[in-house]
């Protein structure tokens, strides 16, 4: 009963945060999941099967805030779909000893990604209101559905930050749009994995466990989504996907370091993580006072001209 009250309060955080920054259900969920030893297959097919309720909810709320754009929705998540598929059934195909490293490797490659991604960059909105191409999206659509269903999570990760560089969409309809094309990605890689490993090997009361909490939290990351700052939160969440997964495959059989070398690794990824998480703020706070002074400089200089 205490674990899947855990999971529960695993489901409900990552969604909230998944909700708001348009990544990290899965990323989040299954990392926590191969820490406590759960099969790398088994571990991405019960994230994907909670994610099938989480996301509906999800994406029904993002459209009632306003926060979809359907045709995105089409156009990146039908090939999702296809790559998820063809990703759970690769994953499905490999050994439990060999997928675990590998989707380590895959979930921290994520989580650097994210912590520089929000960190230095933040998110560019400069050419806002531009048609986003097919030939972008569904080539991106496939790639992050495939890293998805490999990796337990990377949809978000891969499609929404893509997605956020052209500057072509608003931040909050980016995220509206990826959260929502993510139930067709769930489905095809839910029954890429019923077909690959069987339902013998899924628990059905840890997906029932996140996916109670991830609907729990649903309506509520719709609405955050325009009020908590994403810089903050995926330097947050990326850090915290390093370390996680740092330590799998620092104790894995590919490197089986020894606890001093574990420890300093730990030490280190820490401090650069907290040191991302300030500088994140900063530079969101700085970035707010520059824009809620804007407008008092041009009163103000408007009145020196009709002076």
């Amino acid at each position: 009963m205490r674990k899947l009250i855990l999971l529960a309060l695993v489901g409900f955080g990552a969604q909230l945060v998944d909700g708001s920054l348009g990544m990290a259900y899965g990323v989040t969920s299954t990392t926590l999941l191969l820490a406590i030893n759960t099969s790398a297959a088994s571990a991405s097919a019960t994230v994907h099967l909670a994610e099938i309720g989480t996301t509906l909810v999800s994406g029904a709320a993002h459209w009632r805030f306003g926060n979809v754009d359907w045709r995105v929705v089409r156009r990146v998540g039908v090939p999702g779909a296809l790559g998820a598929f063809l990703g759970a059934t690769f994953l499905s195909s490999i050994s439990t000893a060999a997928a675990a490293p590998i989707m380590s490797l895959i979930l921290l490659a994520l989580g650097l990604y994210l912590l520089i991604r929000f960190t230095v960059a933040g998110l560019p909105t400069g050419r806002v209101g531009l048609p986003l191409r097919k030939r972008f999206l569904g080539p991106l659509g496939l790639v992050a559905g495939f890293v998805d269903a490999t990796g337990g999570g990377g949809w978000g990760p891969v499609g929404t930050p893509a997605i956020l560089a052209s500057g072509r969409m608003e931040p909050r309809r980016v995220i509206g749009s990826i959260d929502t094309s993510e139930f067709l990605v769930a489905v095809a890689a839910s029954l890429g994995f019923l077909v690959g490993l069987g339902s013998q090997n899924i628990d059905y009361g840890w997906v029932l466990a996140l996916l109670l909490g991830g609907m729990a939290a649903a309506p509520i990351a719709a609405w955050l989504v325009r009020k908590v700052p994403p810089r903050v939160l995926g330097s947050a969440v990326g850090g915290m996907i390093i370390l996680t997964n740092g330590r799998t495959l620092l104790r894995s059989e590919w490197v089986d370091a020894p606890d001093t070398v574990r420890y300093v690794c730990y030490a280190v990824v820490t401090v650069a993580w907290a040191a991302a998480v300030v500088w994140s703020v900063r530079q969101y706070l700085a970035t707010r006072n520059e824009t809620s002074t804007a407008p008092a400089e041009r009163a103000g200089l408007a009145d020196e001209v009709s002076s």
